[in-house]
């Protein structure tokens, strides 16, 4: 009973800050989202109408068009990548180390830094993209680039990190395996395809899931290398609840917003458990 006591009381700091700056946001923002508030004003009660104003928008259909396109894309590459990687690193090729750290730097590198090196790389006039390929694109102006570019440099970013998963992954899996497979004449080709990746589903399923989570919630690079431009092209959910908050003072719709995605998220993660099993 005492060591149960003395747990709680080195455990009690963080349940507070959890319940402090975690649970109570998480009730009075979804409260939040049933009224029309500026910030100054006092709060008025409107039911349902922020919802309902914000599906019946045009740009929010455009903006969960580009938040699907945005994660998908995002997800696919940034799992599929890694995953070849790591298989190629996991065969204990010389310089392993020094390759598994240059490609998790990008991952410790702060978003915002990132975003604004790139940003200048990508820079139609300065850029270095357009010197090296000798091309005169505007990157970040043009509808139709603007979205690969943040593409990009998100599974740029993401690669490291989920390479370091995947090779988790395969230090689970027993060498016996493999060594049974070639006695039995086994080629490279089928111990990958029908030994490795039945082998990592539950890494493989962990991997999908965090990337798509972290992909639905974007927001430093579209704030910093786009700002939701050109032309609504890159307005993403996250953005738009930022938008509306601090640009349009509109708390209520905002926090609805919010929870719209969170009911993206939600459905999404339940169909994925689902296909998974």
């Amino acid at each position: 009973m005492e060591k149960g006591k003395n747990g709680l009381i080195f455990v009690l700091p963080a349940l507070i800050g959890t319940f402090i700056f975690i649970i109570i946001p998480i009730f009075c923002s979804f409260a939040l989202s049933f009224t029309e508030w500026d910030l100054l004003n006092e709060i008025k009660f409107v039911g349902l109408s922020n919802y309902r104003t914000i599906l019946g928008e045009k740009e929010f259909l455009q903006i969960l068009i580009n938040t699907f396109v945005y994660a998908v894309s995002t997800t696919v590459f940034a799992v599929i990548i890694p995953l070849i990687i790591a298989s190629v690193l996991n065969t204990k090729i010389r310089g392993a180390e020094i390759y598994k750290t240059i490609y998790f730097l990008p991952f410790i590198t702060p978003a915002v830094a990132a975003a604004i090196v790139w940003s200048w790389i990508f820079d139609p006039n300065i850029g270095g993209i357009n010197l090296l390929f000798k091309t005169h694109l505007n990157w970040l102006f043009d509808t139709h680039l603007a979205m690969p570019v943040l593409i990009f440099v998100s599974v740029w970013k993401l690669t490291g990190y989920n390479i370091v998963l995947f090779l988790t992954g395969f230090s689970t899996i027993d060498s016996c395996i493999y060594e049974a497979a070639m006695l039995d004449g086994a080629s490279s080709k089928d111990m990958f395809f029908k030994l490795t990746l039945p082998l990592l589903k539950p890494t493989t399923y962990f991997v999908i899931l965090v990337t798509a989570i972290s992909s639905f919630q974007v927001f430093d690079l579209i704030y910093v290398m786009t700002s939701g431009g050109p032309n609504n092209s890159t307005n993403v959910i996250v953005y738009a609840i930022y938008k509306y908050a601090f640009e349009y003072f509109d708390i209520g719709k905002s926090c609805a917003l919010a929870y719209i995605l969170f009911a993206v998220i939600l459905v999404l993660a339940v169909l994925q458990r689902k296909t998974a099993k």
